[in-house]
């Protein structure tokens, strides 16, 4: 990171340079972003109860909650209109990640970081390899499968560069990548050399042993995988190699654009479309809810007009049957009354005799009778 940083600014194009290490104590170079600005370590270590690499991971999920204000700041240095004459728009971004491949590549937060650069930049990730350390076969294959998992993780163009080609150069690397057989003569010289140890059991000195059969498979497993990578070979210490470097980096975003955003786009599209649909089925789920809410206060309304409707017409036909009963009942007793009257009336009459009841009438004994 020191070099390349250094390198551009030779070249009078500073980089825009985010550390997101955040167990790092110094770093060799100037970051515009750094975690360790945001996020302490040590405290989180502390409050979460964690181990180094939980802290790590921790870390890097409390910094992705701000990840939408670290593109925002370099949205606005990548625009060349954003910028004032004192400040050239920038052209590279360095991300230096956390030693750790299985806290960056294989977490959340890692992914989070990654996309969200690629969606706004070209990015290619550089996989560095300690050449002197990864002169046997082994240690070569374990790299390349590293490299293999974070290529097929990350779907991003990739760089593998061979660091410290000042102690070792890294021909020997290039060539077991491009050359078969080359690699198949190494891997017989180390079972010659019982470079993985001896097993019990089984083949010793000059045997093929489980190692080696393994190394074989994985070789030719990987043929398909070597096509698509470039490989560097760079010292940190001297600056041999870095401009192959930036020229690799070139050709990669150029093929980032050519082929892996599209791809980027369709993934994209797809997980619009899912939100879309999933919040179109919420909306539908709502909206069925809904009418059924209203069409049940619906009905229950017409069932309770319908049930008023029938307790006034019950209620109606009550009265009606009443007021026939009581009219009944008036009709009766205006009867009975009216006999008596007339009896009484007759027997007054009698009394009376027959010129009281020449001059009376049945109408003025009732109102006598008042």
């Amino acid at each position: 990171m020191q070099r390349i940083n250094a390198h551009l600014h030779g070249q009078n194009e500073p980089p825009y340079v985010i550390n997101l290490d955040p167990a790092v104590l110094n770093v060799p170079f100037d970051s515009n972003i750094d975690i360790r600005d945001s996020v302490n370590y040590k405290e989180v270590m502390k409050q979460y109860k964690l181990g180094p690499n939980g802290g790590i991971l921790t870390s890097l999920n409390l910094f992705a909650t701000k990840m939408d204000q670290v593109m925002n700041l370099l949205e606005k240095r990548a625009a060349p209109e954003a910028v004032d004459a004192a400040h050239k728009p920038i052209r590279h971004i360095l991300v230096d990640t956390p030693g750790q491949i299985e806290v960056f590549v294989w977490s959340a937060s890692g992914t989070i970081l990654l996309e969200s650069l690629a969606s706004s930049f070209p990015t290619v990730i550089a996989y560095i390899i300690d050449t002197p350390r990864t002169a046997s076969t082994s240690t070569f294959m374990s790299n390349m499968l590293y490299a293999c998992s974070i290529l097929y993780k990350t779907r991003l163009p990739m760089i593998l560069v061979f660091n410290k080609t000042d102690v070792k150069d890294a021909a020997f690397a290039k060539e077991w990548m491009t050359d078969s057989d080359a690699f198949q003569d190494a891997l017989r010289d180390d079972e010659e050399r019982n470079a993985f140890g001896g097993m019990e059991g089984g083949d010793s000195i000059g045997g093929t042993g489980y190692m080696g059969s393994l190394l074989n498979s994985m070789s030719m497993m990987l043929d398909e995988f070597y096509q698509h990578l470039s490989v560097v070979g760079v010292s940190s210490m001297t600056g041999q190699g870095v401009d192959e470097f930036f020229a690799a980096v070139q050709e990669k975003a150029d093929e980032f654009q050519r082929d892996y955003q599209p791809e980027l786009e369709r993934r994209r599209q797809e997980r619009d479309d899912a939100k879309r649909a999933t919040r179109q089925r919420e909306l539908d789920k709502m909206m069925k809810g809904m009418k059924v809410g209203s069409d049940a206060a619906q009905g229950a309304d017409v069932a309770q007009r319908e049930a008023g409707d029938a307790e006034t017409s019950s209620g109606n036909e009550q009265e009606e049957e009443e007021e026939e009963e009581e009219g009944e009942d008036i009709d009766l007793n205006d009867e009975y009354d009216r006999e008596g009257l007339q009896s009484r009336y007759e027997a007054a009459m009698a009394e009376q005799g027959e010129s009281a009841a020449a001059d009376a009438s049945f109408a003025k004994y009732l109102y006598s009778q008042r």
